[in-house]
């Protein structure tokens, strides 16, 4: 656990809780204060959790806009994931390697 998950914040006329931290996707080390695109399950203004992608401050207080997304959607679009790059791990795996002919 995060020192910010279960805490609620308030930016504005805007209220959020982060329920859980998932994942950092990427950071953002070149600025004065760092960010980082993240993957959380947050509450928005009391509302349901969701899934929810996008850059935050280093303290969680600030945040670029982003998305959210039920776990219905979450589902399909890991599955439209997992199908992509499956189909492109065959692909790959079909590929002849470039070294493996005869000269």
């Amino acid at each position: 656990m995060t020192e910010f998950e279960g805490k609620t914040f308030s930016e504005g006329t805007v209220e959020y809780t982060i329920h859980e931290h998932l994942a950092v996707l990427d950071r953002y080390e070149g600025r004065e204060v760092p960010w980082a695109k993240e993957l959380n399950i947050v509450s928005w203004n009391g509302g349901e959790p969701k899934i929810d992608i996008r850059d935050w401050s280093e303290s969680h207080e600030r945040m670029s806009r982003g998305i959210t997304l039920t776990e219905e959607q979450a589902e399909k679009m890991t599955m439209a994931l997992v199908q992509r790059y499956r189909a492109r791990a065959e692909h790959n795996l079909n590929k002849p390697d470039r070294d493996s002919f005869e000269r």
